[in-house]
């Protein structure tokens, strides 16, 4: 099994919580790292295991082993159930590891029974660094899904496009999605066809028909499912005029190479929207990264009215990161001098620019990196 790197903040998070929330994408690999614990398991979604959970409720919560709940947020009634055995051991950590699939519903339901007595990690489809016998084009082509993405490159597309199908038929609707499948599938088309874009929800919404407070609804659910990242602007007090829209990103490249009909390699860069699928999953990495070192940040990015921009900002190691993206072998100095004169702007300690070059090159606060050594850098410096 290969290891996940969020592992180590899972344990860290047992040993000081009495329960700990495991969410994260269908087919993320969640319920393999939870059963790597070797707690008791139960799948809520089963219904011969709700009822073994029911009667031996009592035993269980005397019993000193691990308690997985799978799909926890599918049995409301079990989260004051929960509260009642954690308040009357407060003392006793690592006790209950919940998964779930839809971020709304499985923090609602913590915010109402467990607020103060849970701690929450995510777990992404495999980042780079988990995956050593796996080369970057691989895993930016055809995504990091356990049973669908770069370990079974043979797969897609049609495992990305059954994934998405049942999600739009079965799973969004069940967690409230009030969308037909249909609806939901052109959804999905459109934010594939503007990944990396200024959101424009009404330009969205006329042509599904729909206002643009119902398209931001659906997205909500979209973003809750992990399907999708709304990446927000930097909202900074400066004398330039700020973009103010988010822009919108697939979380997982091989979703998104699927949906756009995306055959191999060689027509993925001959697609006109590369640069933006490069840049979608250069984020998802960084972000994915800083998360498994446990990081707390607020990422976005920033964009002024007259074109200076930084794809992706965050504050990390006590330090502000500029990060522009651009899918090129080489770096000119006029690329670095934009991204200077816009890290300025915010006062950015360090500025990087990630870009395909075999080699990198960083001095004390600025560079040309590739994206393996800038990962390597963000793990060095936490």
């Amino acid at each position: 099994m290969i290891t996940r790197a969020v592992e180590a903040v899972l344990r860290n998070r047992l040993a000081n919580y009495p329960a700990v929330a495991l969410d994260g994408p269908r087919q993320s690999g969640k319920t393999t790292l939870a059963r790597s614990l070797n707690g008791l398991y139960f799948d809520i979604e089963q219904q011969a295991d709700q009822t073994r959970l029911d009667l031996k409720w009592s035993e269980i919560v005397k019993d000193r082993q691990l308690v997985v709940l799978d799909e926890a947020q599918q049995c409301p009634e079990i989260f004051p159930r929960l509260r009642g055995a954690i308040d009357n051991a407060r003392d006793r950590t690592g006790r209950f590891l919940l998964l779930g699939s839809v971020s709304p519903a499985l923090k609602m339901h913590v915010s109402e029974s467990l607020a103060g007595r849970l701690a929450l990690v995510e777990l992404t489809p495999f980042l780079l660094a988990e995956l050593s016998d796996i080369k970057l084009d691989d895993l930016w082509l055809h995504g990091g899904y356990p049973e669908g993405g770069a370990p079974h490159p043979k797969r897609f597309p049609k495992w990305q496009l059954d994934y998405l199908s049942l999600l739009a038929q079965r799973d969004l609707p069940t967690w409230g999605l009030p969308a037909k499948p249909q609806v939901t599938d052109r959804l999905l088309r459109m934010i594939a066809a503007v990944h990396g874009r200024l959101w424009n929800a009404s330009q969205i919404g006329q042509a599904l028909g729909l206002s643009h407070t119902t398209v931001n609804n659906y997205v909500d659910y979209l973003e809750g499912a992990f399907l999708v990242r709304r990446l927000l602007p930097y909202s900074g007090n400066l004398k330039k005029r700020l973009v103010r829209s988010p822009r919108l990103y697939w979380r997982d490249t091989g979703l998104l190479h699927a949906m756009l009909r995306v055959q191999d390699y060689h027509d993925l860069l001959g697609q006109p929207w590369v640069g933006f699928s490069w840049e979608g999953f250069v984020i998802e990495q960084i972000l994915g990264t800083l998360q498994n070192l446990d990081c707390q940040i607020d990422p976005c990015f920033f964009r002024t009215s007259d074109g200076y921009e930084i794809d992706l900002m965050f504050r990390a190691a006590g330090k502000r990161w500029a990060i522009e993206i651009k899918l090129a072998a080489e770096a000119s100095p006029d690329d670095l001098a934009r991204l200077n004169k816009a890290a300025d702007m915010v006062a950015a300690d360090m500025r990087i620019l990630v870009t395909q070059s075999p080699e990198s090159t960083v001095s004390a606060n600025q560079g040309v990196c590739n994206l393996p050594d800038f990962l390597q850098i963000l793990k060095e410096s936490e």
